[in-house]
């Protein structure tokens, strides 16, 4: 599970910088993706060693949890700005989106490993 903290951390600090980078790097909300994922690659780090490993991992699936709450409204979005409907910010909705379905695919995998992790 740690490594996969440091792999999906790294994914969003790409989508950040990557977000940052397409608004011409005037919006400084395009980073939150990368804050949430440097967040993750630090608690994925501190993972690794066994003792710490519960702890790390808990908080970083309440940090996933926060992060897909506050990212949850470009998915709603998506549909309009894939349908040729106006949205405010076709790059934000995007990533957004982006954010959402990585946070989602990590709190299912998360869930499912401490789940397995109570079985043995």
């Amino acid at each position: 599970m740690s490594q996969l903290s440091i792999v999906v951390g790294l994914l969003l600090v790409v989508l950040g910088v990557a977000g940052y980078v397409a608004s011409d790097m005037v919006s400084g909300t395009a980073l939150i993706p990368a804050v949430f994922g440097l967040v993750l690659v630090a608690l994925g780090v501190y993972g690794r060693d066994a003792a710490r490993r519960k702890t790390a991992m808990h908080i970083a699936m309440g940090i996933a949890l926060v992060g897909l709450f506050g990212s949850a409204r470009g998915l709603f979005q998506l549909p309009a700005l894939l349908g040729g409907g106006d949205v405010a910010r076709p790059a934000a909705v995007i990533s957004q989106a982006i954010m959402a379905v990585l946070m989602l695919v990590y709190l299912v995998m998360g869930i499912r490993s401490f789940i397995n992790a109570r079985r043995t």
